[in-house]
């Protein structure tokens, strides 16, 4: 499999991921042209997308879902409420390519795409497993609490891009307003970096995965306080870089950690 975040970040996100015979997005969150160039900077084809599977229905998530569907003629994959939720923002979807996921599950060619619920402020948000010859990656951002299901969604993982997305103290100290600090605080917001370091501890196992640290805030975090906290959250549980798992970080404005695996 290939897994390859091509932005993650507050300000739009969307992530590629292959098997030998499927390739699908994880959301399509910034404009049409944007992604496209993402993926042929990859040596990905945009023709060749088979699904993209939308998580919520936030715009940093959906911006550029219509505009790609409705170009190269791809499926959309969503839950009920999210398709509610997200059907003005994202247009006229084609009926054929309209796919509303009603039991969590979904085969696409040799991949198996499993979604899975998260705690964010959101219609019905998802994360998803994506699966092909024993091979497992997942996606789990916008979580507002890192639930025991969802560890053990995560726990069998080979590859996961998980959220750190803020700095507590920058986030109650910065400018935003009372009230969405206290969303983004709560258990339907998101994941902070020391309790993205936790989410890790908790995963480790006897199986050795490649964590990515992603869907950071732009005003209240900077990727190296992201990465040294969570560090730091795993040197006091002596679990071991490199030994235990490995550890990247998203980029929030380009392709970054092309896995294959």
């Amino acid at each position: 499999m290939i897994f390859c975040p091509l932005y993650s970040g507050s300000s739009g996100n969307s992530i590629f991921v292959s098997s030998d015979g499927a390739k699908v997005l994880i959301d399509a969150g910034l404009p049409g042209k944007s992604i496209e160039k993402a993926l042929v900077d990859i040596g990905q084809n945009p023709t060749n997308i088979d699904g993209i599977f939308v998580t919520h229905e936030h715009t940093d998530h959906t911006k550029g879902v219509g505009v790609l569907s409705r170009k190269y003629d791809i499926p959309v994959y969503a839950n009920l409420s999210t398709w509610n939720a997200m059907s003005k923002t994202v247009g006229k979807i084609k009926e054929h390519n309209i796919k509303i996921i009603d039991n969590s599950y979904v085969n696409i060619k040799d991949m198996d795409v499993i979604s899975y619920k998260i705690s964010h402020d959101a219609a019905d948000p998802s994360g998803y497993s994506l699966i092909s010859k024993n091979k497992k990656a997942c996606v789990a951002t916008d979580l507002g609490e890192f639930s025991n299901e969802v560890q053990k969604i995560l726990e069998d993982a080979d590859v996961i891009l998980l959220e750190s997305n803020h700095d507590v103290q920058m986030l109650k100290f910065g400018p935003y307003p009372y009230n969405l600090k206290r969303r983004i605080l709560s258990n339907i917001g998101h994941l902070s970096n020391e309790d993205c370091g936790k989410a890790v501890v908790g995963i480790t196992n006897n199986k050795f995965k490649k964590v990515i640290l992603g869907h950071l805030s732009k005003t209240n975090n900077y990727p190296e306080l992201a990465y040294q906290t969570v560090v730091n959250v795993l040197n006091d549980s002596n679990v071991k870089l490199d030994k235990d798992l490995s550890l990247y970080m998203a980029k929030r404005d380009m392709p970054s950690n092309y896995i294959e695996f």
